[in-house]
């Protein structure tokens, strides 16, 4: 690998080389990265006590950093504030695929896997970044014209950062791919595409009369899918990536 790949790239190592079906396997940023940014549900895994949990929660990127957050009472993060090893990870299911054998029957996906030390936010000025973060990342500019959280909301409120030390992506996009005899088989087989859709907005019942909706959410639009808005907003947040 190239100084300009390696830079580019994240290292891998035994626990973030994809063992099998290496084609399948990547590990630039800019794969790894448009599967995260894709998405606003990760699964957290950790170990306490030698008893291994996953939990999913809401996370976002900034750079090679992940943010995750939750309630400062939780298991999870009380037990992610001392230099915790964790894995997080993303996945997009993206189509069914029946073949013509069982054992080829599978499914197209992007999945990443990211490695890191978490460790708990506890500097003012980045925990008031990722209180806005959290929200604005999803929705642009829609902070400012929100009511502030107050003292206690903040106080309960916990975030979790975790610089990407390793991670890889996996990707399925072959479709049906049957052994070459199988094909003369009178057997029907077939892709069956899988998107998350956006649906039309439901606006709140007790909206008082005059408050319409912003065109910062014009992104989340019926009919979109849900990972282009996701990125595309993630872009308006972060616009160099």
């Amino acid at each position: 690998m190239s100084q300009a790949e390696s830079q580019n790239s994240y290292p891998t190592s035994a626990r973030n080389q994809v063992k099998r079906r290496h084609d399948r396997g990547f590990y630039d940023h800019e794969t790894v990265h448009r599967i995260l940014d894709s998405s606003m549900l990760c699964h957290v895994s950790y170990v306490i006590d030698g008893q291994p949990y996953c939990t999913p929660t809401f996370f976002w990127r900034e750079g090679t950093k992940l943010y995750w957050h939750g309630s400062s009472a939780s298991r999870m993060l009380r037990n992610q504030t001392k230099g915790e090893r964790v894995c997080l990870s993303v996945a997009h299911l993206d189509s069914l695929v029946l073949a013509r054998c069982g054992f080829n029957h599978s499914a197209d996906y992007r999945a990443v896997m990211a490695f890191g030390t978490a460790y708990l936010v506890t500097d003012p000025e980045e925990k008031a970044r990722a209180l806005v973060a959290m929200v604005d990342r999803f929705f642009p500019d829609r902070t400012a014209g929100l009511r502030q959280s107050n003292a206690q909301e903040i106080k309960a409120t916990s975030f979790i950062a975790m610089e990407i030390e390793e991670a890889s992506a996996k990707i399925r996009a072959k479709g049906v791919a049957d052994d070459d005899e199988d094909y003369a088989l009178p057997i029907y087989a077939e892709r069956i595409p899988v998107r998350t859709v956006l649906g039309a907005p439901e606006p709140c019942p007790r909206l008082l009369d005059g408050v319409t909706r912003p065109a910062t959410l014009n992104g989340y639009a019926e009919g979109r899918l849900l990972e282009d808005a996701l990125r595309d907003a993630y872009f308006v947040e972060y616009p160099n990536g």
